[in-house]
């Protein structure tokens, strides 16, 4: 028998009849979502290209204050940052095999994880002795970091919005574009952060 491929009205997900195999074309959304992620790491891309520059250039910049930074709520922060991603990949790799519960606890586990996230920088901010104003370094890094923290606060609102359409049933193992969407954003946020915190944090105490 010669193979065939249909695409399925409801989910666009191209089905090769003879053999059973199965490939799923990528959505606009996971494409705009791809080039939402891009525009944004530029920006980042631009944030840092800065630091450096001035770090190479101002000799007011005192970077050095970054080297006596203590790294332990930074460290704890990466962490409980980069556990978020590996329960959005249990939750994410949970719904695909249809198990819609998965989903929601991991959807739920990541969220608390993302609040303790903003909680912890909260408390970092309120620990600094320094201000926008002390050097160019602390004022960068204000900007940066928090910056990053919007991020992380428009991927819990995504998460929340998931999170109801996944309490009102609107996933299953065919149908679940828009929670891969909302964590490859989550992921990208993360991905981002443990390159600030090598740029911010380490990179001031080794060169």
């Amino acid at each position: 028998m010669s193979t065939f491929a249909f695409e399925h009205p409801r989910d666009g997900v191209l089905r090769e009849g003879a053999r059973g195999r199965t490939s799923r074309p990528k959505t606009t959304g996971w494409w705009g979502m791809v080039w939402l992620c891009a525009t944004e790491a530029m920006l980042f891309a631009s944030f840092l290209g800065a630091y450096f520059f001035l770090r190479g250039n101002i000799d007011a910049f005192a970077a050095e204050g970054g080297r006596y930074v203590p790294l332990t709520l930074p460290a704890i922060m990466t962490v409980v940052l980069l556990s978020s991603s590996a329960t959005a990949w249990w939750a994410e790799r949970g719904i695909e095999r249809g198990d819609s519960v998965r989903l929601r606890i991991g959807l739920g586990v990541t969220m608390l994880l993302g609040l303790a996230f903003l909680s912890l920088q909260a408390v970092e901010y309120s620990h600094r002795d320094s201000s926008w104003t002390t050097s160019a370094y602390d004022s960068l890094f204000i900007t940066i970091t928090g910056f990053h923290g919007a991020h992380v606060a428009a991927g819990l609102l995504m998460n929340a919005y998931v999170q109801l359409r996944a309490w009102l049933g609107h996933f299953d193992d065919e149908h679940h574009a828009a929670v891969s969407n909302v964590l490859l954003y989550w992921h990208f946020v993360d991905g981002v952060w443990v390159l600030l915190f090598a740029v911010l944090y380490l990179s001031p105490r080794l060169f």
